[in-house]
């Protein structure tokens, strides 16, 4: 392949992309149930949370973007097809109409788990490769500030 695009050894660049794969197909699984509440809240705040949504989504495709290009970065190539996100504990998001609080609590809580898996990550990455640990610090940001605006909506 020719010059390397980083300094890691190929163990410490496997095991880091390896996580990395982890977050982004967990965020492209939280895109998708994210545009799929989208597409069915309803009620009275429907304007205010549908636009919210717009706005967590584009944020999170960014993360995963980020989180992929980073681990194809070290040269690891990750599978973000649809059978794996699948495979992403992210749960399936409810069919059908939602009301816009009861929106805002299941996204909330998907929000939240993602996060959570995304900073168990942090402390290997710490270790083994602090730029990607930089990275999955400003996903993990994002994704709270996120899950705070969400969560002092349902209070």
């Amino acid at each position: 392949m020719g010059t390397r695009s980083t300094a890691l050894d190929e163990a410490v660049r496997s095991e880091v992309g390896h996580l990395l794969e982890g977050v982004a197909v967990d965020l492209i699984a939280l895109s998708l149930n994210l545009k799929q509440a989208h597409w069915h809240v309803q009620g009275a705040t429907f304007k205010q949370v549908h636009e919210q949504l717009d706005e967590v989504l584009a944020d999170v495709r960014t993360y995963s973007d980020d989180a992929a290009e980073r681990a194809v970065t070290l040269e690891i190539a990750i599978d973000g097809r649809p059978a794996a996100v699948a495979k992403s504990p992210v749960a399936d998001f409810r069919t059908g109409w939602l009301d816009a609080q009861e929106t805002i609590a299941l996204v909330a809580d998907e929000v939240g788990a993602v996060a959570a898996r995304a900073r168990e990550t942090l402390p290997t990455l710490e270790e083994k490769d602090p730029v990607s640990h930089d990275l999955v610090v400003q996903i993990v940001t994002g994704l709270e500030k996120h899950l705070w605006m969400l969560r002092a909506q349902t209070r």
